[in-house]
């Protein structure tokens, strides 16, 4: 495989303009690169042309996020060698387990969800409402990425395919597609951060959770990695590989990996420690070593 390509699909909410969060993105994934392999990170910030942003969230919400407003926070995060004691002690604190607790709760008992907190809330209806496909926009914004990866698997090119929040179920509904509505008996590779495939409520909506065995799942994932921080809540249920166990059953898949133990999203803003931010996901070490080992095993492929 000559050429090498990370696809990266963030979570909900507006974001900043396509090239300003590429830009912003590049640089924190830059940054968890050289924390873990600090020889490699110069070689890897030369490939900025094979990091590829889908860019769905001004098609699903028809407006952009002023992307300055983060720029601070992230220089002090760059700036920063990892989370403080006090970010720790925060990921750790009773408020948040028992937001987990009651999330996890109407996980089960989705009549509850209107009495969540509000951010939690908001986190189901967005996905209700993707789910729902209205107009079929959940199709459309899927074709974004379908879009990227046709040529590169037509040109025998290594893929990581990197899905934040949200953008993780997007990123399996759309592999789940090309395995069994296109037939692509090619394989990449799948890195999920702060994911929520683990909730029952998104597991019962995903494509082919009607199906049956190898139908119910992406077949064209080689090997999938998941990585949640301590305190996100919207990674609640932190282990994907008993989960997804049928695709190691059936043969589909090589492995599945949960990284949890350890793993701190140390990102700030002006509403204090926000441990599901992709910025924070991107720049831990945990993360840039699978990225960067991710990039010399397909070297030696």
């Amino acid at each position: 495989m000559h050429n090498k390509n990370i696809i990266f699909i963030p979570g909900k909410n507006p974001k900043p303009p396509p090239r300003q969060h590429n830009d912003m993105l590049w640089r924190t994934l830059l940054e968890g690169v050289r924390r873990a392999q600090p020889g490699f990170a110069a070689e890897l910030e030369k490939q900025s042309k094979r990091f590829r942003l889908i860019a769905w969230n001004h098609l699903y919400y028809e407006t952009e996020k002023d992307g300055s407003r983060d720029l601070p926070w992230i220089d002090a995060l760059v700036n920063r060698h990892g989370p403080s004691e006090e970010d720790i002690r925060e990921s750790h604190s009773w408020h948040r387990k028992l937001d987990r607790t009651l999330y996890a709760v109407a996980d089960h008992f989705p009549f509850i969800i209107r009495f969540l907190p509000g951010r939690a809330c908001a986190t189901v209806n967005e996905l209700r409402r993707y789910f729902e496909n209205s107009h079929n926009i959940a199709y459309h914004i899927r074709e974004q990425l379908k879009k990227e990866i046709r040529p590169m698997l037509d040109n025998n090119e290594a893929v990581l395919v990197i899905g934040h929040s949200m953008g993780s179920i997007i990123a399996y509904d759309a592999l789940w597609e090309l395995s069994h509505i296109e037939h692509r008996k090619d394989k990449l590779d799948f890195l999920s951060i702060g994911s929520p495939l683990g909730m029952n409520f998104v597991q019962h909506r995903l494509l082919g959770n009607n199906e049956q065995d190898i139908r119910k799942y992406p077949g064209i994932i080689r090997r999938w990695i998941n990585i949640a921080a301590v305190g996100d809540i919207t990674a609640l249920d932190r282990h994907f590989h008993d989960d997804f166990q049928p695709m190691l059953d059936l043969g589909m898949i090589e492995s599945i990996e949960d990284h949890t133990d350890g793993i701190y999203n140390f990102y700030h803003n002006e509403e204090g420690l926000n441990c599901h931010r992709s910025y924070g996901y991107l720049v831990n070490p945990a993360t840039g070593k699978i990225i960067a080992d991710w990039w010399h095993a397909s070297d030696a492929e």
